[in-house]
């Protein structure tokens, strides 16, 4: 027995110094984030822009895999605000993933509050954005993830990296554009331009002297981290005569597969091999939108970049001088290109997929119209037909609370802020991607969450409809990253479409695009307890109400319940 004891203590001890090396490794990154107005000027006019330490687009932070981020926000601006660490699994740690009267109260103008959480598990590249109204059309920068100190990535190690932050701009105050969409109840007026890095590029007025330049030498290949920040647009990006190598996405990374052309929705990062093979010279990048709503308006400008070849014989005069090689972008439709890109994502390794499922969840989600109210004159009503936009899920339209934050009503028993009765499947069957009945057209308002036991085994079938118009949707999860494990046209049948799931080795992804007037199947496990919302991550479409929310209750033990609220959680 004491022989045993000992035996205990010298395995206890080594388990120590080796909990301490893998910790001393991980690194604490202090940031300082501050939200101010900040003169930028595009398009020829100079705006009042909501930006970070006057930044635009915002800093870029670097860490590694099993470090920990603590950024203190300081709000000068004289809106609400709070930060999303869009992609971070927040394990635990809720209180800092950041979307308005959800995981938190925003910060008032003059407020601050501090983000703590580790990230772990999760390399390549993420994103941070305002959650607040529209301040996510400036507000927004990258959180590139490397692995721990001592490992390498999965692929060649690339000559330099090179982040492209895909965006949308406006050519006027976007807190202006969404207040009079909210107050007309019609479509809020699109863009003005795109963005790379913040910069039109030189097919815009005014924009030729900013066009962000990225450099490489022949025979070197470089990593591109792509960024789709833009507020309401799925975008195409292609290099002229350039082939990209996919190697990962949402910070997940993939069985490399190479393409022409990336698509990307709101939210969806791709981490992108590029070879410099071709003659040295000047070519276009550029990304337009892909428009999947038929008869609906949207920005149709490209954004450009110039990728520069940097080879002594390439520094001349005349090479500097020459006009960049145009790609040829897919049309605005072209939904083929959209789903033979998607459908090429496979997970690097065998995933672990969860089969035997617990929750089996069915959400319609699409657009509606709201009939007049009887008290509102015609001017509040200037949708189709004398309406106001809607949107839905399962035909709930998500109304966030004011007085509370849904987690914060969990945490500390608050009543009549939320319910748990979101419906798990339809309350009505119909021909989801058919001519549907305008009986259906018009949602039912509630803040409706929808109760997991922690641990459970989750499958979710995401369903268009075409109720006002079909469109392709970019779902973004908080919480939690999930296997997209199919996706089709059409209305999704149980009886033949589960011959389609891949269950060896589906994409780890956040946000999942679902098809115009398709359908996706994603999987995960509830093992992070909180409220997390699920929403389009088309800013428009939040704003109509297309979302819902997860409340995931404690297991058990410590490492399965959420933290305690900071002491500087913002209140309302």
């Amino acid at each position: 027995m004491e022989i045993f004891n000992k035996f205990s203590l010298i395995c206890l001890g080594v388990f120590i110094v080796v909990c301490s090396a893998l910790s001393a490794n991980a690194e604490v990154h202090r940031h300082k984030f501050v939200i101010e107005a900040t003169k930028v000027k595009r398009l020829c006019k100079t705006h009042n822009t909501i930006t970070v330490n006057g930044m635009f687009p915002g800093p870029t932070l670097e860490i590694n895999n099993g470090d920990t981020l603590e950024v203190l926000v300081l709000n000068k601006a004289r809106y609400n605000v709070t930060i999303h660490w869009h992609g971070v699994r927040q394990m635990r740690t809720g209180w800092a993933d950041g979307p308005e009267f959800v995981t938190q109260c925003p910060i008032r103008p003059g407020g601050s509050y501090t983000y703590r959480f580790t990230v772990q598990g999760q390399e390549g590249t993420l994103w941070w954005h305002a959650h607040s109204s529209w301040l996510r059309a400036t507000v927004y920068g990258a959180l590139i993830v490397r692995p721990k100190d001592g490992e390498s990535y999965p692929f060649p190690k690339p000559k330099r990296e090179t982040l492209i932050l895909l965006g949308e701009w406006w050519d006027a105050n976007p807190i202006d554009v969404v207040r009079e969409a909210t107050r007309t109840g019609a479509a809020p007026n699109v863009s003005d331009a795109y963005t790379i890095n913040g910069q039109p590029g030189d097919l815009y007025k005014c924009s030729s002297k900013g066009t962000t330049i990225v450099p490489i030498d022949s025979g070197e290949t470089n990593l591109l981290r792509v960024i789709n920040a833009a507020l309401n647009q799925p975008l195409f990006f292609k290099v002229a005569n350039h082939k990209l190598t996919i190697v990962g996405a949402d910070a997940s990374y993939t069985k490399p597969f190479t393409t022409s052309v990336l698509m990307l929705g709101p939210g969806q990062t791709t981490d992108v091999l590029i070879r410099g093979d071709q003659k040295q010279s000047r070519y276009y990048m550029a990304a337009r939108a892909y428009q999947s709503a038929q008869n609906a308006a949207f920005d149709n400008t490209t954004t450009t970049a110039i990728l520069e070849y940097k080879s002594a014989s390439c520094n001349t005069r005349k090479c500097k001088a020459a006009n960049p090689i145009m790609p040829s972008l897919p049309a605005y439709n072209d939904t083929n290109s959209v789903t033979t890109f998607s459908q090429s994502f496979r997970s690097r390794e065998k995933a672990e997929v969860p089969t035997d499922i617990d929750e089996s969840l069915f959400f319609t989600v699409g657009l509606g119209l709201n009939n007049c109210p009887q008290n509102f004159p015609k001017s509040r009503c200037q949708g189709p037909n004398g309406t106001r936009f809607t949107a839905s899920m399962n035909n709930v339209s998500f109304v966030l609370p004011r007085n509370f934050s849904l987690l914060q009503a969990h945490q500390q028993g608050i009543p009549g802020v939320f319910t748990t009765d979101f419906p798990g499947t339809p309350p009505l069957k119909f021909d989801y991607t058919g001519n549907v009945s305008r009986s259906l057209f018009q949602p039912v308002p509630g803040t409706k969450l929808y109760k997991l036991k922690y641990g459970s085994r989750v499958q979710i079938v995401i369903q268009d409809t075409s109720i006002v118009t079909p469109e392709n949707h970019p779902i973004h999860l908080h919480g939690y990253d999930f296997y997209i494990v199919a996706e089709g046209f059409g209305n999704f049948n149980p009886k033949t479409d589960t011959s389609k799931f891949n269950l060896v080795d589906p994409p780890l992804r956040n946000t999942v695009g679902v098809p115009v007037n398709g359908w996706a199947v994603i999987r995960f496990v509830a093992d992070n307890p909180g409220v997390w919302l699920m929403h389009c991550h088309l800013d428009v479409h939040i704003n109509w109400g297309l979302a819902m929310a997860f409340l995931v209750e404690n297991g058990v033990g410590e490492l399965q319940i959420i933290q305690p609220p900071p002491s500087d959680l913002p209140i309302c």
